[in-house]
């Protein structure tokens, strides 16, 4: 049985980096159950007196990223009175950069989400990913810094959006369909491209539910184990015959299978720069 619990999540901006500290840390721990208190945009005194109410009706540990000390001095304090666990997710991180540079930090709350060049340059791949998904527009596949190949429900579509908004990677997917050529300008491309993959049950799974969700008939070959083997099995000749790199996608997240990829093509790209094949 899951032990439940009061987790509250401030932040003084949109509240993604506490969220996601939380469910990783979270996920080393079997029988808990957080019942997540979200506290975005934290930037007034105002704002932190509702928090420290909210902790006083429903205590539990508190998570926060907060950089002024206006707002954040109170909260620790207050949890100090409740005798509440209350971390700061980013204060070890700064003061390590702090003490490595030398400098005094700006307290610049949602310093992360500042509009640079590198927040247009993930819009802009995102806008891509959006051209450029299940096979569309393949002839501007030559823009794309990867193409991603897999049969259908290998999560083409979720990864190339994570590596555009995580990354800033221009993603174009191009399902793998039995007896359908590929676009021909695919083969002859600097853009990485990388296979995926699956095992046949988790295919025939994912496609099942898929099928429930459309409300259409579920016995098909399109989840017929013979069928599905045979388009694996002709999706990986494909990779190897062209030398592309093959991720398994069937035990991994869809970050798992991002970070694989972008651990390839920043592979692909340093030998690329420095001459090497």
């Amino acid at each position: 049985m899951s032990e439940s619990f009061h987790i509250h999540l401030v932040s003084d901006s949109t509240g993604e980096t506490t969220q996601g500290v939380m469910r990783a840390s979270i996920a080393q721990f079997e029988g808990v159950e957080p019942r997540e208190h979200i506290w975005p945009m934290v930037r007034s005194t105002a704002q932190m007196e509702l928090v420290i109410e909210g902790i006083r009706e429903n205590p539990g540990p508190v998570v926060f990223t907060l950089v002024s000390s206006r707002t954040r001095q109170p909260l620790v304090e207050e949890c100090a009175r409740l005798r509440v666990p209350c971390v700061s997710v980013l204060e070890p991180v700064i003061g390590m950069f702090a003490r490595y540079f030398n400098q005094k930090t700006v307290n610049r709350p949602g310093g992360q989400h500042t509009l640079n060049a590198e927040y247009f340059d993930r819009i802009d791949a995102l806008h891509f990913v959006m051209a450029h998904d299940d096979g569309q527009a393949t002839e501007g596949a030559a823009e794309a810094d990867l193409i991603l190949i897999g049969v259908s429900r290998t999560s083409k579509t979720p990864t190339s959006i994570y590596l555009a908004n995580h990354y800033g990677l221009k993603t174009a997917n191009i399902p793998f369909v039995p007896g359908i050529p590929l676009p021909e300008n695919l083969f002859n491309l600097n853009s990485s491209v990388i296979g995926l993959t699956a095992s046949a049950d988790r295919l025939i799974q994912i496609r099942r539910n898929r099928l429930l969700m459309l409300h259409q008939e579920p016995e098909t070959d399109y989840v017929d184990i013979e069928t599905v083997k045979a388009e694996i099995s002709d999706a990986r000749k494909l990779f190897s015959k062209n030398a592309w790199p093959v991720i398994d996608v069937t035990r991994r997240s869809i970050e798992e299978t991002a970070a694989a990829i972008y651990q390839l093509y920043s592979r692909f790209h340093d030998e690329t720069n420095t001459g090497e094949t």
